[in-house]
């Protein structure tokens, strides 16, 4: 159980009439007490939130670009941390602190679960309470992903649930202002064969993974194996990407109507393939297990330096589906939707992909036009009423 210590915490009128605070001040400010648990999360809506590329743009210079400021900022860091992970998780809690928003903290312990020790659980909680005692909450992701086979930390369901729960307890208990995120990417093409890290047939790991006791991993196992359990997660959340309409990927594709509901359902069947097998994951962690939902990445593939045109459609279609009002009406659980915004190398693709909504100002303008009243942002720019606006 989580201590509860009020903690001194500044939110914009935003976030407080969405969460349901009392009203600011004069100065148009609110102190709160942050609880134990998922404070955050608002009655209704989304947080909207950025995955951003630390080392190319700060959180101010997209905010101002965008005009608003997201209420959610993702960062990645090593588990256990070096000095070096050190100085850039505090830098970006600065960043965080300074537009009144959230931290996402995704932890990755490249060098294999084992290394994730109460000790070092405990070393990460108190830098967590020492970020919500400066008036920043922090919603921990701990190795994102884990039944995927690309990371140190995948397919191993065992090990895995033990490592998030000796940080989850770490965290309930040390840290008031922060929460944990429990967040598989989604199945679609689950067991992810060929992975550096894939479960082997006959191993353990596989044979746990097989709930079915046939042998074979499929869709309708690609979450369960690895929950860690109500008592230590506070967020449910998926990797939920346009990565283009067939594989191989790397051709940028407009994404099918009722795309993105789908695959969050389990009832996606198009270009892609057939996920009709895979788990709802809404209605099973969400609804039955009583969870807020995030998306802590979503973006749509575009090949960098394409047609112009043509990047618009396709990353507009996506966050229309993303963002559009029967998602908020048919998904009141889901709480939290963070843009990937990065232009990368993806080994899957051989080549750049530009997973942004900045780098174009045409892109830009028209996400700033489409953003519903429904998603909350931290803080608008001064003569920005883009929250207001609907999707068309």
């Amino acid at each position: 159980m989580a201590v509860a210590v009020a903690v001194a915490l500044v939110l914009p009128l935003t976030a407080c009439s969405a969460i349901g605070l009392a009203s600011p001040d004069s100065t148009g400010e609110v102190a709160r007490a942050i609880l134990p648990a998922a404070d955050i999360i608002p009655e209704s809506g989304a947080l909207f939130g950025v995955n951003l590329d630390w080392g190319v743009e700060s959180l101010q210079e997209f905010s101002d670009r965008l005009g608003l400021e997201p209420a959610v900022a993702v960062s990645f860091t090593h588990l256990p941390m070096s000095e070096t992970d050190l100085v850039n998780v505090r830098g970006a809690a600065d960043q965080v602190r300074a537009g009144n928003g959230t931290l996402l903290l995704t932890l990755e312990p490249h060098a294999g679960l084992a290394v994730v020790t109460p000790e070092i659980a405990g070393e990460v909680a108190t830098l967590l309470a020492e970020f919500n005692a400066s008036g920043v909450p922090v919603v921990v992701r701990f190795a994102h992903e884990m039944n995927g086979s690309w990371y140190a930390w995948g397919q191993q369901p065992s090990a895995y649930i033990a490592a998030y729960r000796t940080v989850a307890m770490a965290v309930h208990r040390l840290a008031p202002g922060s929460s944990m995120m429990w967040a598989p990417n989604y199945a679609g093409g689950y067991p992810f064969t060929g992975g550096s890290f894939a479960a082997a047939p006959g191993s353990a790991d596989y044979a746990a993974l097989d709930t079915s006791g046939d042998g074979v991993l499929t869709l309708d196992e690609a979450y369960a194996p690895y929950y860690p359990g109500d008592d230590v997660v506070d967020w449910v959340g998926l990797s939920l990407y346009h990565w283009g309409s067939a594989h191989p990927w790397g051709e940028s594709e407009i994404p099918e109507a009722g795309k993105f509901a789908a695959q969050l359902t389990g009832t996606y069947s198009g270009y892609g393939g057939d996920d009709t097998s895979a788990p709802d994951f809404y209605q099973t962690y969400a609804v039955e297990h009583g969870k807020a939902l995030g998306i802590p990445e979503t973006a749509a593939l575009v090949v960098a330096d394409g047609d112009p045109d043509l990047e618009r459609s396709i990353k507009q279609a996506w966050w229309r589906q993303v963002f559009s009002e029967e998602t908020a009406t048919r998904f009141p659980q889901l709480h939290m939707i963070n843009w990937f915004e990065w232009n990368k190398f993806e080994p899957e693709v051989g080549d750049d992909v530009d997973w942004t909504l900045g780098e174009t100002d045409d892109v830009l303008s028209a996400f700033v036009d489409d953003l519903p009243a429904w998603v909350i942002p931290a803080h608008l720019g001064e003569g920005n009423d883009s929250a207001s606006s609907g999707l068309g």
